[in-house]
């Protein structure tokens, strides 16, 4: 069993970080946030005995999907978008300390953790199996329909990105 303190502090990581991207101002600042929240949930996955589901949550969410993220930003020119309390920059300084600050929580929790031998479960909670072979056993067996349903979800999502991302063009071009 997780330590209770642990896991408020872990908590906290996540629901500030979570605060933070929502309350920033500035795109790049938010998926960053993201980038956090993502780790914590990652560290909530270790300590729940789920390894490889930790490893997929920061390579597939916390690598591919924020960079996919911060790409779009950089390619609409989202970051260039401020308000006029942003032109002093006072507006993004507490942002700063923030990340920073909660950056280093989650490495001393996950340090503490290390350290104890906590991470993966104790002797005393009972062994899942938390294998890739396992997981999809699971996934394709028991969660057929929501699997599909999110497929489809994301496929929905990908033909209203290429419809709505199609420029008109205009005058003689448009034969």
């Amino acid at each position: 069993m997780i330590n209770p303190i642990v896991f408020i502090i872990l908590a906290a990581v996540a629901v500030a970080a979570a605060l933070g991207m929502l309350l920033s101002r500035n795109a790049v600042h938010s998926a960053l946030y993201l980038v956090l929240n993502f780790m914590t949930v990652a560290v909530f996955y270790l300590v729940l005995n789920a390894p490889f589901i930790a490893m997929v949550q920061i390579t597939v969410y916390a690598g591919a999907i924020v960079v996919l993220f911060l790409f779009v930003i950089m390619l609409l020119g989202a970051d260039k978008l401020r308000g006029a309390a942003d032109d002093v920059r006072g507006g993004e300084r507490y942002h700063r300390y923030a990340a920073i600050f909660l950056a280093l929580v989650l490495v001393g929790v996950f340090g503490y953790l290390l350290l104890q031998n906590n991470v993966g479960g104790t002797a005393l909670s009972p062994m899942v199996d938390a294998s890739p072979q396992a997981l999809g056993i699971a996934l394709f067996q028991s969660y057929v329909f929501p699997f599909q349903v999110t497929g489809v979800l994301l496929l929905a999502a990908i033909i209203g990105v290429v419809i709505f991302g199609q420029t008109k063009k205009r005058g003689k071009d448009n034969a």
